[in-house]
This record gives structure tokens, sequence and C-alpha cells, in this order.
């Protein structure tokens, strides 16, 4: 059976339906067997948290986390998943999507979306799928000012980082898999990463007028700013982006132009380089790239 909760306004309905080949998640998983989903939608009129102070703490009702399991229980457990958050500007042409995941250990995410509002921001739909005991928890979101997407460089950190900071906080034994955590975290990362053997930066072209930017590196706060200031001091634009933290490493895809062209290969050369060698420097290093 599979279950769908939908809810508007203060009332919750509960729909349960027989699973058909027509209930697929949202990602192209290889499944042998149909999945259960929660969809939730959220209707406009409870836009009632819109604040221009942007927060970067969660709020405070404890519905994030599965179950009542003891924070010992936790970290004595020795298979911590890796936390997972994803944001990707080129999948949905209206909205920004949000995508997290912590094993089988994270809730409805309730918090989450209060927290995501205080940034001003709206929460027009979310999904919940279930691949081999991971739960993935995706929103779509918009801005409340203007309806469109997010576009502003600061605030997609900021979502980041609360979504990050909201780990931390409901699921503290996420903190020994999270950058974060040394600083914020009960429990500090055992391993650190190397940032000149985790730094791989890559362009290939993606068509006649844009390139594809990868750029695998080790995780910290601001990264996304550090990224995005480093492309315009070299005259490109970013036209779509993909932020993935996964654990204690940055995975992020930018679609990127020059002159609404594709970059040439000594531009790609350029940007590659100055990346590579920003990215490779220590953290408290502050002389230019």
């Amino acid at each position: 059976m599979a279950t769908a909760i939908a809810f508007s306004g203060l009332s919750f309905t509960t729909l349960r339906s027989k699973a058909s080949e027509s209930s697929a998640s949202l990602f192209s998983f290889s499944r042998p067997a149909p999945k259960p989903v929660l969809d939730f939608s959220v209707s406009p009129r409870l836009d009632f948290y819109h604040n221009k102070n942007f927060m970067v703490c969660g709020s405070v009702d404890g519905v994030d986390s599965v179950g009542s399991v003891s924070l010992k229980f936790e970290l004595e457990n020795d298979d911590v998943p890796m936390p997972i958050v994803l944001i990707d500007q080129d999948s949905h042409p209206e909205a920004t999507i949000v995508q997290v995941s912590f094993g089988d250990r994270l809730g409805a995410l309730f918090d989450t979306m209060k927290s995501l509002k205080d940034l001003g921001l709206d929460v027009l739909k979310g999904t919940v799928t279930t691949d081999n005991s991971v739960t993935q928890t995706k929103f779509f979101i918009t801005r409340l000012t203007t309806g469109r997407k997010v576009e502003d460089p600061d605030l997609l950190e900021r979502i980041r980082l609360t979504i990050i900071n909201n780990l931390l906080k409901y699921h503290p034994e996420s903190s020994e898999q999270l950058a974060m955590g040394e600083v914020f975290g009960i429990v500090p990362p055992e391993k650190k990463v190397d940032t000149v053997i985790a730094t791989h930066v890559h362009v290939k072209e993606d068509g006649p007028r844009r390139s594809l930017l990868r750029i695998e590196t080790a995780d910290r706060p601001g990264l996304l700013l550090e990224i995005l200031k480093i492309i315009a001091d070299v005259n490109i634009d970013v036209e779509s982006a993909e932020i993935d933290t996964e654990g204690l490493v940055a995975k992020d895809k930018f679609h990127v132009s020059y002159r609404g062209s594709a970059l040439n290969s000594s531009l790609s050369q350029v940007l590659v380089n100055c990346l590579r060698d920003y990215l490779r420097r220590p953290e408290n290093d502050e002389d230019s790239y």
C-alpha cells in the first residue's frame, strides 16, 4: 500500500491507494518495486512567515526528526548516514528545487519549511520518496516577493546553511559528517578533507551557447559565494546552478557562458586555473587568487 498525506490550511487528510506503475519518484531510480510516496502542498494563503530579516537558525517545534531516539543511541550508532543537501536551479522553469536526505532519519521537515518561509520564501509543493531505506524530501520554492525562483547567490547560500543548521539541530549525530559540524556540532568530523586532493574543476561544452562547469571540493560556509565571485571576476555569466552538499564535500554544477556563447578553450582554462588555485588553498589564506 502507498500512503499519501495531503494538507492545506490546518486540516489534514490521509489518503490510501494501491501502488501502481504510475506512482514514480521525481528522480529516475532503478527500483524493483513501487515506493511509498508522501506528497504535500502548502496553500499560498499560509504565507504569513514573510520576514525581510534573514535567519540562519531554524524554528523549534521538534517535528523534524523521526521517533524519539536518544542522543546517546545516535552517537553510539556507527552507521550514521551521509547528509545530502541539493539545490537545483536548472530542472524547473519557475521554481528552485531543494532536496534533503539523511538516510531514513528525516521526518516531514515542517520545521525546515517554516525556516524557509522565514527567509522570505514560498514552499509551493513538496514530495517525499523512499528508495533503499533513504528518505528524500524535495521542496519547490519561490521568492514571496516575486513568485519566481531564487536567483540571489547570497539567498541561495542562506538556504543551504539554514537546512544544514536544521540538520545539526534536530539530528546532532549528523555533525560528524558535515563541515559545519567542526564549529557548530557536538561531534566534529573525524576525518578532514584534504583540499588539494578533493578539489576538481572541469569545464566542457554543453551546446553552442553555454558550457558546463563542474566543481568538487571541501565544503565550508560561504563556499558558493566564493565560487560565484571568482566566476564573475573572470567576466563569465552563470545561467543556472545545481548546488550539491554531500557530507563534507561540495559537488556543484554551473551552466556558464561568455557574451552569450560557450567558453572557448583558453577562457575555460583561465576559469579552471583560478578556481582550482583558490579552492586548494587553506581557508585562512586570504591572498588574492
